[in-house]
């Protein structure tokens, strides 16, 4: 296989759900059953579809505007809780992940986390799946910035703690939004599209795509 890069990043910037941790049909699940409460005729595979690597505020923002009702922080809020519970019951690891980041400490390769889900949340589902100790002091919440994904700001912004420029990076992503964010920062993605379709993180801008985590070293030039 051909690596598609020329030169092996300084830094790899990971997105946390549906890359780290396989929370994305957990939380949209109960996204989805939310939206139905509001009278939103929908269910877990839409949800999923439409609204993975996205903000849940900004999804709240949206459905205030779009029917006329304020929902505000509660509404969030219990999102979360249920989501949490369930991470703390369920939540697996995506497949293949602790052996690409252990190949990547054995390459001198850095490493870092940047999602659009707040603090909290990377807390619980980090914690639950025992990466959040390996990962603290390296989690970039899209909180920390002016714009979420699809802005280019987060990660922009772990870049420049790592005093380093978009080239230098490699992002880890697998929704469109994720994506679209990495391509407006000047860095280079690779779209891991085992749940969301390699065809449309290509479309999106992806350098390359791959649908199993443990390819992900050689992709990088770590093998």
């Amino acid at each position: 296989m051909t690596v598609p890069f020329s030169r092996r990043p300084a830094l790899v910037i990971f997105d946390c759900d549906g890359v780290l941790v396989d929370s994305e049909p957990i939380a949209n699940r109960i996204i989805a059953d939310a939206l139905v409460e509001l009278g939103i005729d929908t269910n877990s595979e839409e949800a999923l579809e439409n609204y993975r690597g996205g903000k849940l505020t900004k999804l709240r923002d949206r459905l205030e505007q779009d029917l006329g009702i304020e929902l505000g922080a509660p509404w969030v809020a219990a999102i979360y809780e249920k989501q949490f519970a369930e991470f703390r019951a369920s939540l697996k690891l995506i497949p293949g992940i602790i052996e690409a980041l252990d190949s990547l400490d054995v390459h001198g390769v850095n490493y870092c986390v940047g999602s659009n889900g707040p603090p909290d949340k990377m807390r619980v589902s980090l914690g639950v799946t025992g990466l959040y100790e390996r990962l603290e002091g390296r989690i970039y919440s899209a909180d920390m910035v002016p714009e979420p994904k699809p802005a280019p700001d987060l990660f922009l912004h772990a870049a420049a703690n790592f005093d380093l420029v978009p080239e230098d990076c490699v992002v880890v992503e697998d929704s469109v939004t994720g994506v679209t964010a990495a391509v407006r920062a000047g860095m280079r993605v690779l779209g891991y599209g085992a749940d969301s379709g390699e065809e449309t993180l290509m479309q999106a801008g992806a350098t390359a795509t791959f649908s199993d985590m443990r390819r992900l070293p050689e992709l990088l030039g770590c093998e």
